[in-house]
């Protein structure tokens, strides 16, 4: 009978110390929650014909640092090398950017302030990024600027 109570209390501890963590991670801040290091997990934008196109064979990592630095990489499949998939951060199949970071809570919107990129067109501008986290942690991107339409979904690694 004390070895039937030992285990329920047990998962009783584990089930409440898992809510208690669940929403600790929903109360941190926006900033706080970019912290670290995310894979891409899908892509989409809009195409040519105005439809949204969602596409999960792009890869991309994305890192957020403490120290309000970020750097992004994504890497689009062969077959859309030479196409104008997303040619305003892309050379070649290959997007990267760095630089640092500020983020405004008020509104969920991270800007981006590059200081080096692979498109030497956005060294020194400002990129704005609405943010959504989702209940399940992951990060969702997309341009504030409304005549780009696209969205990036990351999760942490």
């Amino acid at each position: 009978m004390r070895t039937g109570f030992a285990v329920f209390a047990s998962v009783a501890t584990l089930s409440l110390t898992g809510a208690y963590a669940a929403n600790q991670s929903s109360s941190r801040s926006d900033r706080d929650r970019l912290i670290g290091a995310w894979h891409m997990v899908s892509m989409e934008e809009e195409g040519p014909d105005g439809t949204m196109t969602q596409h999960a064979e792009r890869t991309g990592m994305l890192v957020y640092s403490a120290d309000g630095h970020f750097s992004v990489q994504v890497m689009y499949p062969a077959s859309e090398v030479g196409t104008t998939a997303n040619a305003a951060y892309q050379k070649g199949g290959y997007e990267a950017t760095f630089g640092s970071f500020d983020v405004d809570e008020r509104v969920h919107t991270v800007t981006l302030h590059v200081q080096g990129a692979l498109v030497r067109s956005l060294i020194g501008k400002d990129l704005p990024r609405v943010m959504r986290f989702s209940p399940d942690g992951q990060l969702t991107l997309r341009s504030a600027d409304m005549h780009e339409k696209w969205s990036v979904t990351w999760a942490h690694y």
